[in-house]
Parts: structure tokens; sequence; C-alpha cells
């Protein structure tokens, strides 16, 4: 299952040219492979809007990129609000003039036996995996028309490609995120890039919100062999960093433990 890392990760100092360098907005960045991903792409030379629902933790790391130097933005952000997400980004077009780049990272992992009928832990997850994504393609996509170019990058999990006991609500999630992300990639015009990476068992504190008992007892053995949060944004770095008449479409990143 896709797990996050709080880890920022290497410090890049190098600047990119203003040719190369992209506005981007960070779903889900107060923690794990958000977080990682905004401090490796705001090292990395670009400007990025981290945001979610814990602003003090945005702000914190915002704070500490602009202090080294690089350009990055906190902003409130619950990806369940259609209206919220599409005034977030109206904001960062009128300040930033454009978006390049969308990583739909925020989801919730709230794994149990369908016997447990948690059904407003699976409203959740359905809320803020599936729901959130498309408010978000809703909310940028117009823009990248308009421009003809701008680069999509969804985080799902290996739990698209897989079903383990405990994981089918939330498998059921990520496999719509999947299969949201490819049915944008096949409908969008060349200029616009649509990425999905899917990690395997990330360091995180994702599975510390499970509540089923049976789950989170799975879940010890599971995370047994995990990777960085960093391993992630690394990938995402490598997709956006492309040149434009290429697009990555999917990757696979998950420790070498893992079968």
């Amino acid at each position: 299952m896709t797990e996050n890392n709080a880890n920022t990760g290497p410090v890049h100092t190098e600047s990119l040219a203003p040719d190369t360098s992209k506005v981007v907005l960070v779903t889900g960045a107060a923690s794990g492979i958000g977080r990682a991903t905004a401090c490796r792409l705001a090292r990395d030379g670009h400007h990025v809007v981290l945001t979610g629902r814990r602003t003090d933790l945005l702000k914190e790391t915002a704070d500490l990129l602009t202090e080294e130097g690089s350009r990055a933005e906190a902003r409130y952000l619950d990806v369940t609000d259609r209206t919220g997400y599409a005034d977030l980004v109206d904001d960062v077009l009128a300040e930033q003039d454009r978006i390049d780049v969308l990583v739909g990272n925020a989801g919730v992992m709230l794994l149990s036996r369908l016997e447990s009928v948690l059904t407003d832990e699976w409203d959740r997850m359905l809320d803020v995996n599936v729901r959130g994504l498309y408010h978000g393609i809703a909310a940028v996509l117009p823009h990248f028309r308009a421009r003809g170019t701008g680069h999509f990058v969804t985080v799902a999990s290996i739990g698209a490609h897989q079903v383990v006991p405990t994981s089918a609500v939330y498998s059921a999630t990520k496999y719509a995120a999947w299969a949201l992300t490819e049915g944008l990639r096949q409908e969008s015009v060349p200029g616009i890039r649509v990425t999905t990476v899917s990690p395997g068992v990330v360091e995180s504190e994702l599975a510390e919100h499970i509540t089923d008992p049976y789950a989170a007892e799975a879940m010890r053995t599971y995370r047994a062999a995990a990777i960085p949060a960093d391993a992630v944004a690394d990938a995402i770095a490598f997709a956006i960093s492309r040149p434009d008449d290429v697009d990555v479409n999917e990757i696979v990143v998950r420790p070498a433990a893992q079968r």
C-alpha cells in the first residue's frame, strides 16, 4: 500500500534556467511523499505551492525552503472541497500567471476487512483518494488546455495493481485513481503530459490512522521492508524533468524486498 515519509531529502542547490523552472502545485504536502516531493522540486529550482489542511506543517516546510533560497509557499487546501480547490487554483494563476504541474498526492489509507463495515472510513477514502483527484483535474485542466501544455502527476499506489486482505476499498480507490489518470492521458492533447506513480511500501505515518485491529496488525508485518519518501520524490522529479516531447506514463517504485 502507498505510504508516506516526512524525510526532506538532500539539498539540491543548482538553479534552473527561467525557461525550465516550473510552477508546481503539490497536494498533501504536509508530510510524507508530498512533503518530500515539494522539497525536492523546490530545491531543484521550481516554484512550489505546498497545499494541505495542516497549515502549521506546510508553513514550517515552506519557511525552511525559502530560508535556503528556494521558492515555496504554503496554502490551505481540502481536496474534497471542489469550490475551494477551484478558488485556490485561480489564486495561484492570478499570482504566478501559470501552473505547469499538478502533483495529486493527497490520500488516506484506512485499511480494514470488509466485515468490519467501517463505512465512514470507506467514504473518507473515496472522498480524498478519488473525488479529491478529479477536483484537481477539473480545476487545472481548463488552464492546461488553454495554454496547450501542462503536466498531471498522480500518486496512486501498488494497491492499484493488487488487492490483499484489508485493502479492498483502499485498492478500489487507488485503481480508480489509476483509471482516472490513464483516461486523462488518452484524452489529452499532445502538449499535456500525464504520469501515474505507484509506490509500494514507503516509510509513513499513514498506517497510524488505521483503526481496524486486524489491519493494523497486518501492516506491522507488511511494512517490514520500506523505502523512504525521497525515492518516490526522485521518480516524480525524473518524470517532470523529461523533455516536453517525452511523456513518462507510469512508474512503479517499491522496496526491492517487496514482492
